[in-house]
C-alpha cells in the first residue's frame, strides 16, 4: 500500500528573509520542454524536436502587501532576486518526511494587490520570471537549470554539456 506525499508545512525565503506566517501559497515553476513538430521525407509520422526549455516562472501569494517585494520590483538584473521554497512532505503510510527545496533566481514581473476589503484578509501576489532553478530532494540535487550559463543538469547528468563544448563554452 502507498499513500501520496502531502505538503505538511512550507516556508518561502526571499534573500534569506523567512516569510513566517505571511506566505499563503507558492506555485512552483512548471518545467516544460519547447518542442516543434517535424515530419521529413520517409517518416511515418510526426516527431517532436526538443528546442530547449519554455520560460520559467513562480507565483507566491501573501495575506497582505509585502514591502520588501515591492522594493525589488524593477530590479535591473535578470537574476536579481533570490527565492527559496522549503517544503516538508510527509508520507502518511510510513510517516517518513521528505525535504524538498526549490531555489530560484530571477526578477518580479507582476505584482497584484487583489481585492482590498476592510476587515478581510487581503491577497497580494507576485509572479517572478526565472533564469535559475534548482530542485533539492532530501539534500540531493535532482535538477539544476541555469539558463544564462546554458546548464541543464538532471539526475547528475548535464544534458547540455556537449552543446556547450561544441560551441567553445566550458
Amino acid at each position: 500500500m502507498g499513500m501520496a506525499r502531502t505538503l505538511k508545512d512550507m516556508m518561502l525565503f526571499n534573500e534569506g528573509l523567512a516569510y513566517i506566517g505571511e506566505c499563503k501559497t507558492v506555485t512552483l515553476p512548471t518545467l516544460t520542454r519547447k518542442t516543434e513538430e517535424w515530419r521529413g521525407g520517409g517518416m511515418g509520422g510526426v516527431a517532436e524536436m526538443d528546442m530547449g526549455l519554455e520560460a520559467l516562472e513562480m507565483t507566491s501569494t501573501f495575506g497582505g502587501p509585502m514591502r520588501d517585494i515591492l522594493r525589488q520590483f524593477g530590479v535591473t538584473t535578470v537574476n536579481g532576486v533570490y527565492l527559496r521554497f522549503a517544503g516538508a512532505y510527509q508520507d502518511d503510510d510510513t510517516g517518513a518526511v521528505d525535504s524538498v527545496e526549490v531555489i530560484v533566481r530571477g526578477r518580479h514581473k507582476e505584482i497584484e494587490f487583489g481585492d482590498q476589503e476592510v476587515g478581510e484578509a487581503g491577497e497580494f501576489s507576485v509572479t517572478s520570471g526565472l533564469v535559475y532553478y534548482k530542485l533539492v530532494w532530501n539534500g540531493r540535487t535532482e535538477i539544476e537549470i541555469d539558463v544564462l550559463a546554458g546548464i541543464e543538469i538532471v539526475d547528475g547528468v548535464d544534458r547540455r554539456a556537449a552543446i556547450r563544448n561544441a560551441i567553445g563554452i566550458f
